[in-house]
This record gives structure tokens, sequence and C-alpha cells, in this order.
């Protein structure tokens, strides 16, 4: 018995110098203290702080607010792993160790765009609560596309139809198009070919399909073919975020969190424009929300304050960054709505309906970082058959 009382008091004291715990005592006896956990940069992180304080003015319930700002997952599964889960958990993926939010949300399911509750259901059980929703946007130097005649930009359906208009604007002064060696992007490209890493069930391995290898070749190709996009030696130190700034690349695949720092230093005419899908080949959507751990003492406690987090008036300050489109619908129409820019910001929502959740599983943090070491491989030029061939398609079904 004393061992596992030593043990425990050694697995909580790693835990804290591990976290960095932020922690708001409680004032007496009676008030019960539940653990939060959330990722996030600085400005981030002081609006969940300002909602912590204001939530526990107006209950007896106090948060203890652990931030994670690196390896936010792994760290999460040690946590799980040690029985010292947070009582609320932010997360983007479905997790087997957390509580059926169904019936205790069942009044406000309505007031979240379906495309990101979607996100956290499977066999019928919600899992979390959306906080905000993403998918890959491509950002545009308007300057550049109007020097080659480019004035409006046609609905692209397909990645073949991005490559044309990538070739049509690359010069020797600037690139028309940029890849990433992260996986978050490959997987909508992927998609919008109509192929993908795994089946919308997340039951079978689909990346050696035949459009799959197609639009993994045509993305190596981008860079090592056409010359269309930057290869790794190109961009040096740099990123391609820095290039598309500096004008050394005329669009850019990225995400809505890019619209902050982009407003502060880019001194072109920029916007915004849709990935290519079609209602057939819909590319992936992502959603970030609030989750309670299955082992949670304090469950009465935690869903009071996922619905105070999630409340109207609460996704309004925590949209009020920019950073992120907001999975409610009522916040993300007022949002985009008085939204400064981009002046096509109504893309973030329109794009919505040609959307479908991320297939994962409980394995798919590793299943992420194969996908992430082979796009590398095919960045640098090495055919998509040879680098997803039989051992490497088994190694990935082993973790379905």
């Amino acid at each position: 018995m004393k061992k596992i009382i030593v043990l425990l008091a050694v697995i909580l004291c790693i835990c804290f110098l591990l976290y960095g715990k932020i922690t708001l005592q409680a004032k007496d006896s009676s008030e019960c203290t539940i653990k939060f956990s959330s990722w996030g940069s600085q400005s981030e992180t002081e609006i969940l702080k300002d909602l912590i304080s204001d939530f526990e003015k107006d209950t007896n319930i106090k948060v203890e607010f652990i931030h994670i700002p690196q390896n936010y997952f792994q760290k999460i599964h040690l946590l799980f792993a040690s029985n010292l889960a947070p009582d609320v958990v932010f997360i983007n993926i479905k997790a087997g160790l957390l509580e059926d939010l169904s019936e205790d949300f069942k009044d406000e399911i309505n007031s979240y765009y379906p495309e990101a509750i979607s996100c956290f259901k499977d066999n019928g059980k919600l899992y979390a609560i959306p906080r905000d929703i993403s998918a890959p946007v491509i950002y545009v130097n308007k300057d550049i596309l109007k020097s080659h005649g480019i004035y409006n930009i046609k609905k692209l359906n397909n990645v073949s139809e991005l490559k044309e208009l990538a070739q049509k604007v690359t010069t020797k002064k600037y690139f028309g198009i940029n890849t990433e060696e992260e996986p978050i992007f490959l997987l909508s490209f992927l998609a919008s070919n109509g192929g993908g890493l795994l089946s919308d069930n997340a039951k079978k391995v689909i990346i050696n399909s035949n459009k799959s290898i197609e639009a993994l070749n045509l993305y190596s190709d981008f860079s090592n073919k056409y010359h269309i996009a930057p290869t790794k030696a190109e961009i040096g130190s740099m990123t391609t975020a820095q290039m598309f700034i500096n004008k050394k690349i005329a669009m850019y695949i990225s995400g809505r969190w890019m619209v902050p720092k982009f407003r502060q230093v880019i001194d072109f005419n920029w916007d915004v424009i849709e990935f290519p899908s079609t209602k057939t080949n819909k590319i992936y959507i992502d959603a970030s929300g609030f989750a309670i751990s299955k082992n949670s003492k304090h469950k009465n406690e935690a869903v009071k304050f996922i619905k105070y987090i999630t409340s109207k008036q609460s996704a309004d300050r925590i949209t009020q960054s920019g950073l992120i489109t907001p999975a409610r619908i009522d916040t993300a129409e007022e949002f985009i709505l008085n939204d400064k820019k981009p002046k096509s910001a109504k893309i973030f929502l329109t794009m919505i309906n040609n959307t479908k959740p991320t297939p994962v599983n409980e394995n798919y943090s590793k299943i992420n970082d194969i996908l992430k070491e082979k796009t590398i491989s095919i960045l640098s030029g090495e055919r998509a058959d040879k680098v997803f061939n039989k051992s490497e398609i088994e190694k990935l079904e082993s973790l379905l």
C-alpha cells in the first residue's frame, strides 16, 4: 500500500512539473474544483482565464486550468494512462475515454453546424461540444492574380484545376502555390481527388487507392515536376506563410488561424477562395471542442462549465481574436457578417456544405505520424506507390 501511495505522489509531482499548471485556489472546502486542459496561444489562454474567472464568480465551482502549449495529445494520453485525466478536456478527435454528452446537451445541439457535431459523434453518442470548425482555404495575392489577367476565380472543383491556376501565375519571381509537410492539408488534397487516408468510417486504409496515389503524385509534382510550388530547399529557413507575406507565393493553402497575422503584416490586396471540392468529393473538416473524462468525479460541475464556456456570450468572446471559425451558428453568422478582412470571409461558412469529418480512431495520432513521415518522402520526389508499399499499408492496417 505504501508503494502505491508513493508512486501516485511521484506521478502527481511529474505532472505538476510537466504541465505548468495555473491553479485558482478554492476559497473554502465547500467549493468543488474541476480540472480543465487546453492548448492555445497567449491571446487565447488570456480569454479562457477571463471566462474561467467569470464562471467562478457565478458558481461555487473552482477551475484548475492546465495549459499544455506543446505535444498536447501525447501529454493528455499520459494523464489518462495515469488516471489523472482532467475533468474537462479540450480536444479535436473522438476518444474512447470520454463521457457521452448526448443527453446533457440535447437542447443545445441544434445551435451548432451539423458538420461540427458529426466530428464528435460515434454510434449515435456525442463525445464533445464543438468550439470551432476548420478546413483549408486558399489565400490569394489579388495583385499578382490581376497582373496575370485573373480578376475573379470561379469555384475550383478539383486539384487538377488548382494546378492549372497555379501554373498560370507562376513566374521566375514567385511560385503559384505551396505544399506542406503537415498531413492536415494533404488530407483535403486527397479527398478533393476522390481519395483519402482512411475510409469515412475509419475501418479501411484507402491511401493506396488509385485516386489517392494519383493525388499524392500530383502533390509531389507541384514542386518536383511543374515547379509551381517551392521545394524544401527553396523554402530554406523561411516558412511558406512568410513567403506568401513576402510576395514569393501567389496562393497559399492554410486555415482561418492565419487571418489575424495577415491583417497585421500584409501590405498587398489579399483574399480567400475555397479549396477545391464538390458535393461528391467533399474535403475534410476538423472541429475542436470540450469533452468530459469518463472517470471524472465531478461530472455535473463539468457539464455546467462546458455549458458556460460554449454559451453564445462566451463563444462571442472567444471568437473576437479572429483565429477561429466558431461552430455555433448564431455566433459564426454574426462574426462573419462583421468581419473586416478578408473580403470573402463568408467562404469560411459556405464551404462547410462541401465538407465531411476527418475519419479517426483511437490510434489516429500514430497514423498521423506515419502519414507525416511519408508526406516528407513524397515531397522529396519519391513516387506514392513506392512510399505506400505493401509493408507500409499493413503497418497502417494494424492500427485500425
